[in-house]
């Protein structure tokens, strides 16, 4: 049997899912007690940004990043978030076209050292490795290609813990990309949010599941899934 909002509902679940499918892989933040991932869009644009804002040098491409060996990777100690990592060193795969002006090894070299220092200063990401690949060589008329802004749409907050999430400096919203920003459950809780562009990410998750832990009742584990970091996100 059909309904007349059959449609409605179709289209809100293709929305749902295809926002879901966008953040990519839910990557760890830190390490196996800090109860922290970051959604692999948000992370890399951070570094994209990082990297591109660079005056010379290579041009990063495709970039992703995963567990570096998932079997021997830690258990987190905080129950994670859907489908997200497990909390052991991850890797960086990216792609890049080098510049006739310098060496190849001498740029790859920068380029990784970029990602490295990007990754732990930026985020707090764990990155053990990082793979590149030359693709191409730049000639004088390419052009650097700005990452898309992600769009940040922000959720109200609705209890004790979310208004402690949402009062905690580097915050830039709540966000519901998965379903409510904060969900509760037995001994657990939830919070999913922006960060801004000006606070390392995993400085701020951690300050989140303090802040989230006095605030509730029983103090319950907490777990933070950063959906987007405001600096490159536009808000919606």
């Amino acid at each position: 049997m059909t309904t007349a909002d059959s449609p409605h509902r179709a289209h809100a679940w293709t929305a749902a899912v295809r926002q879901r499918l966008s953040l990519g892989r839910l990557l760890p933040l830190g390490g196996p007690a800090d109860g922290a991932w970051i959604a692999e869009r948000a992370a890399v644009a951070v570094l994209r940004r990082a990297v591109d804002g660079q005056a010379a040098g290579p041009v990063l491409g495709e970039l992703r990043i995963a567990v570096a060996d998932p079997e021997s990777a830690p258990a987190a100690q905080v129950p994670p978030p859907p489908s997200a990592l497990p909390p052991g060193p991850l890797r960086i795969e990216a792609t890049m076209t080098a510049t006739a002006d310098q060496p190849l090894p001498a740029a790859a070299e920068a380029l990784r050292a970029a990602l490295l220092s990007a990754a732990a200063r930026r985020l707090g990401l764990a990155v053990a490795e990082v793979d590149l690949r030359v693709t191409g060589l730049l000639d004088g008329s390419s052009e650097r290609v700005e990452p898309e802004p992600v769009e940040v749409r922000p959720a109200p907050a609705e209890n004790a813990a979310g208004h402690a999430a949402a009062s905690v400096t580097g915050v830039a919203a709540l966000t519901g990309v998965l379903g409510p920003a904060v969900r509760t459950g037995t001994g657990h809780v939830q919070v999913e949010l922006a960060t801004e562009s000006g606070h390392r990410a995993l400085d701020v998750a951690r300050a989140v599941r303090e802040a989230v832990t006095e605030a509730s009742e029983g103090r319950p584990s907490v777990a933070v899934l950063v959906t987007a970091v405001s600096g490159d996100a536009t808000a919606g």
